[in-house]
């Protein structure tokens, strides 16, 4: 296909393909596809909508798409992708009529194929049109009708269940289907939470004061990273789940706090800013480039009492002395369950070996930085995931390797009003449907005296 600039459809088509083939990350993508084709800002919306709706939905649409393709194997890529993008505009847009969507499909179809692929389009996509859906009805397991409806993996979703029941289960698989709302915490060394409302208000975008953290802010309309309040430092681009972090930590004025994996630095920042720029945040990650961004956002927010080392935290242990540290708090690695809002893909590329693997380097890393704590100091523990091998597991599985720790009862006490019937044992789980932000779990230990 010549790289003449292509219209959003095409473009939305080629971005499935390179997602499926070289299993990247959708948002890294979409951001490189609008640039490469001069998406223009008019349209940047609909792309988005085509191909993370298309993801989101894919198993559903597969499902609809089945019972009217002859011979689904012997179809090339392109042509699946252009079938599921435009189904998912029939079935899920309302604002885009049918037969538009249709007669964009067969011109794709005649430009990047031939004459026989646009027949094999348009027939298919008519069959549907006169026929209707086949019914999810027919399907009698509940597991599997669920996995198919909301296109969730059936493994995970067995899982799901049993871990949080049925119910729980259906509600996080139903809210992972819709967009994320943009969050941002104001960076109170510098402004308050009224003023940043107002700025952003002049300069025309829609917000609302977040009703769970009280220095968040949500946007309804527009992103705040092009925001002249981004640009000052007074905001950080942060989902709300994630702001409980520094809640759990709830550093003192004046102490050394460790934030052992930092990047991109949104918990790092907000350590430093509650520590009102006072005593000192090291903050380590494993990759240069990462540790770049966490001192960008350091300096563009004004806070000069962090520091970065670019290094493994298993390896923390030679660079710092037993006991050296107040708090730490680890953000382990982890499968981004919680998270799958933002990443769709990651639904089907991860498997339920993974959630296994990760629970060990989690174990690894919590043995690693643990002895850095002073007695009476806090560790917490956290990841944007939502399965317990890697949450509730790993950390009893830690407590009984280190009796020197114990569960910090006082966790609940720390958090947000609205957070704390979450609280449960010493444990905090959100999932995406609790209060509308990233599933995340919190752990906090706290080194016996």
């Amino acid at each position: 296909m010549t790289n003449k600039k292509k219209n959003v459809r095409e473009a939305a088509v080629e971005l499935l393909e390179n997602i499926e083939k070289n299993q990247s990350y959708s948002n890294l993508l979409l951001n490189s596809t609008i640039e490469k084709n001069k998406i223009p800002s008019i349209d940047i919306g609909l792309l988005t909508e085509l191909t993370y709706g298309t993801l989101q939905r894919k198993m559903a649409l597969d499902y609809f798409l089945k019972p009217f393709i002859k011979n689904s194997k012997k179809l090339e890529n392109w042509v699946h992708q252009l079938l599921r993008i435009t189904l998912y505009q029939m079935v899920y847009l309302d604002k885009i009529p049918d037969r538009a969507a249709i007669y964009e499909a067969v011109e794709i179809a005649k430009k990047r194929g031939h004459k026989g692929i646009a027949g094999m389009v348009n027939g298919v996509l008519r069959s549907i049109q006169r026929e209707g859906l086949p019914s999810l009805e027919e399907v009698s397991d509940p597991i599997v009708k669920l996995s198919i409806e909301t296109s969730h993996p059936e493994w995970l979703v067995k899982r799901w269940v049993d871990q949080f029941g049925y119910d729980r289960t259906k509600a996080m698989c139903e809210v992972n289907l819709t967009a994320p709302l943009q969050t941002v915490r104001v960076n109170l060394t510098k402004t308050t939470v009224t003023e940043v409302i107002e700025d952003l208000d002049e300069e025309g975008f829609l917000v609302e004061k977040s009703p769970i953290i009280p220095e968040a802010i949500r946007a309804l309309r527009g992103n705040l990273a092009l925001s002249r309040a981004f640009k000052k430092g007074m905001i950080t681009i942060q989902d709300e789940s994630s702001m409980l972090a520094a809640y759990a930590l709830a550093p003192n004025e004046n102490e050394l706090i460790l934030d052992a994996c930092a990047a991109p630095g949104g918990k790092t920042t907000h350590i430093a800013e509650t520590m009102k720029l006072t005593g000192g945040v090291i903050s380590l990650d494993l990759h240069e480039h990462k540790v770049k961004l966490i001192n960008e956002n350091a300096k563009r927010l004004g806070l000069g009492n962090i520091r970065t080392i670019a290094m493994d935290s298993r390896k923390a242990g030679e660079q710092f002395q037993e006991e050296y540290f107040d708090r730490i708090l680890l953000d382990a690695p982890c499968s981004g369950l919680g998270v799958m809002r933002r990443k769709p893909d990651m639904k089907y590329t991860k498997k339920e070996q993974d959630l296994y693997q990760l629970s060990t380097i989690q174990q690894n890393l919590l043995n690693s930085v643990s002895p850095l704590v002073k007695k009476g100091g806090i560790l917490v523990y956290s990841t944007c995931t939502v399965d317990k091998e890697e949450n509730e597991v790993t950390v009893l599985k830690f407590l009984q390797e280190h009796p020197e720790f114990e569960i910090d009862a006082s966790l609940k006490g720390r958090m947000p009003e609205a957070i704390q019937p979450l609280v449960t044992d010493g444990f905090l789980q959100i999932l995406p449907q609790d209060i509308g932000s990233d599933g995340f779990f919190i752990a906090c230990l706290r080194k016996k005296v």
